[in-house]
């Protein structure tokens, strides 16, 4: 809410219009930084959750390095094996299956054709 000021100026708040204010200040070793202890707290519990998960990634890769990678037991190979075979026989006889209906719509289109022929040559 803008109000005008007893000194005949507007202030927005508590800040008042007309008067230069400097925004950026230089850094250097005299700057004071102010942190209450919730902020403190804040960092530093984030740091250690942030070393804690990267040590314990750090520790489940060196684990799976050391593992040997899982072996395929012959019953499980068959299985599989077995499976894609199926499948592949299933895809072939359903391949042949629209092969024959294919040549049973051919015949009967050329049966078609033939009798619109001898009908329009009437």
């Amino acid at each position: 809410m803008i109000t005008p000021a007893q000194d005949g100026k507007q202030d927005i708040g508590h800040v008042k219009l007309g008067k230069k204010y400097t925004m950026a200040q230089e850094i250097s070793e005299q700057t004071k930084v102010t942190l209450d202890l919730k902020t403190i707290g804040m960092i530093v519990g984030f740091t250690i959750s942030l070393a804690t998960m990267y040590f314990t990634l750090q520790a489940d890769i060196q684990k799976a390095m050391l593992e040997p990678a899982p072996e395929v037991s012959k019953i499980e190979f068959s299985y599989k094996d077995e499976l894609t075979r199926a499948t592949v026989e299933g895809v072939q006889s359903d391949v042949n299956n629209i092969k024959l209906n294919i040549e049973e719509i051919k015949s009967q289109l050329a049966k078609m054709d033939e009798r619109l022929y001898e009908l329009t040559k009437k």
